[in-house]
């Protein structure tokens, strides 16, 4: 079988299974905590910031696609882009394009599962099948002027869009946002998810108060980033830096657990 002919079926099954599973989860994301939805935390906002016009999801998924289609050419992979924004974007803007209802479009799972299958089939098939098309040479220059693009994209912009978003939420959701923000950056290298958190834990303070719920979140993120900074060796790391001896039950510990030196 002709090669171009593979690659395509094979996209175009990758693709549905792709856009049926990510256009059903970001619809059942809004009847949350009624269904187990299927999303990142910013693909929920970016939706809703798109207001429900289909115009601006679809320019929205379009401002990614051809940081996806870069992704495809120079790496031969999916960017997460794909399944998070531009799929979800591009179904809304499709189900959404002669009936702005949003219980029989967006919030519609089924709906929503189909004209994402329908949305993947066609993206996946034409980043593969373009990719592949693509001399090596090409793909090369792709993969080294792009690639650093989107390490700026990830790193520090998103961060900077997240904290600005945290400080204008409101004075203790940007204190949260801040704080879990620049721990994150150490912890992890990207501030983001420690920013998300702290809007999450903030906006849940200034709704319910400290009660038992916001209590057990807060001990949650902390647990998170205790954990994340002892499998990573930050622990260690820091230590090092403030020039302080590293005990040696803590660098066995990291020994035994193959965490040391990460």
């Amino acid at each position: 079988m002709n090669e171009t002919l593979t690659i395509l079926l094979e996209s175009a099954v990758i693709g549905a299974l792709i856009g049926f599973g990510a256009g059903a989860g970001v619809a059942r994301m809004f009847h949350a905590p009624k269904a187990q939805g299927m999303g990142a935390f910013r693909t929920l906002g970016e939706l809703n910031a798109c207001e429900n016009d289909p115009i601006a999801h679809f320019s929205f998924g379009f401002g990614f696609f051809f940081n996806a289609w870069a992704s495809t050419v120079g790496a031969g992979a999916l960017s997460g882009d794909v399944d998070h924004r531009i799929v979800p974007h591009w179904a809304a803007s499709i189900a959404m394009f002669k009936n702005r209802n949003l219980a029989e479009t967006l919030h519609n799972p089924r709906r929503m599962a189909f004209t994402g299958a329908a949305v993947g089939i066609v993206l996946i098939s034409l980043l593969n099948t373009t990719a592949a098309s693509i001399p090596h040479s090409l793909q090369s220059v792709a993969s080294q002027v792009l690639g650093p693009a989107s390490d700026w994209l990830l790193n520090p912009v998103m961060p900077i869009i997240f904290w600005m978003a945290a400080v204008d939420a409101g004075r203790r959701t940007g204190g949260w946002g801040t704080v879990l923000g620049g721990i994150a950056h150490i912890v992890m290298g990207n501030a983001v998810p420690g920013i998300v958190l702290g809007i999450v834990v903030g906006k849940g303070i200034d709704d319910m108060g400290w009660n038992r719920i916001t209590k057990s979140l807060t001990a949650a993120v902390v647990a998170l980033f205790v954990a994340s900074s002892f499998l990573r060796g930050v622990d260690m790391d820091l230590l090092e830096q403030m020039k302080i001896g590293v005990p040696g039950w803590l660098h066995q510990l990291h020994e035994s657990t193959g965490t040391a030196g990460q």
